[in-house]
């Protein structure tokens, strides 16, 4: 199993959380089975970007984007160096610290 830690976010995890998921699980499913309601208004299909997470710890350990997500994350608010959009980062065998910024490019949430 790999662990997630989550960090504090005032409306999806207010306290933070560490989570744990087997390898081969996208980031944003790992985060929704364990009740971290992420936004993923596209049904995670790399179609927009309301799923951005910011991967502090374990990066290197993900695959690699690809051409579609890194055309997507060009849209991401708050957009570092360290983003991904969880529902095309593959979780490996390699422990994670993730953060949800605070902020995403949805005006209306979604109801999933």
């Amino acid at each position: 199993m790999t662990q997630i830690v989550v960090l504090p976010h005032s409306e999806y995890c207010p306290a933070g959380t560490v989570i744990e998921t087997v390898p081969g699980t996208s980031i944003c499913e790992a985060l929704l089975e364990n009740g971290v309601e992420i936004e993923h208004a596209c049904d995670m299909v790399c179609a927009c970007t309301t799923c951005h997470v910011i991967v502090r710890e374990g990066l290197d350990s993900l695959n690699p984007p690809d051409d579609n997500e890194d055309d997507m994350l060009d849209r991401a608010w708050g957009l570092t160096s360290q983003s991904r959009l969880s529902c095309q980062a593959i979780v490996a065998q390699k422990d994670l610290v993730i953060e949800i910024p605070k902020y995403s490019i949805n005006h209306a949430k979604e109801n999933h």
